[in-house]
């Protein structure tokens, strides 16, 4: 294939490490999927828990490719996020999905600067005990 038909589509997802909604990332994921097939890359920041493992794990399942940023925690400190935040942003993803629960400040943060970059950003927000879990409670904010 030529031209933009065989280029991967690269997708940031972001998110609170308390996001536990599965169903809400599954869900987004899977429509992501159906658009782009093959063609589709996840990025992420590799943390262990909330968005990114749910990403990682749904995407092992899909046999989706997978970009890990992980943060260099021991070396930067308490900056290291907003840093590979920034990175993952500079390596010009198509889009940015985030999953934002309790106004989280460093998935908010990724995405605040991927739509500053001029990457089309949608944020899925969620508060304390507003439907977690069940799929409802996570509304896309364009």
């Amino acid at each position: 294939m030529s031209g933009l038909a065989g280029r991967r589509v690269r997708v940031l997802i972001t998110g609170s490490r308390s996001w536990a909604d599965s169903a809400v990332v599954e869900g987004v994921l899977e429509r992501l999927l159906a658009e782009h097939g093959d063609r589709l890359v996840l990025v992420h920041g590799a943390c262990h828990w909330g968005a990114d493992v749910l990403a990682d794990r749904w995407a092992r399942r899909r046999g989706v490719a997978v970009e890990r940023w992980p943060a260099d925690w021991a070396r930067l400190g308490r900056r290291a996020g907003m840093l590979r935040n920034a990175g993952m942003v500079a390596s010009r993803p198509d889009r940015c999905v985030a999953f934002i629960r309790d106004r989280s400040p460093g998935a908010s943060h990724c995405a605040a600067i991927a739509a500053a970059a001029g990457i089309p950003t949608i944020r899925y927000q969620q508060a304390s005990g507003n439907g977690a879990g069940t799929g409802r409670g996570a509304e896309p904010v364009r």
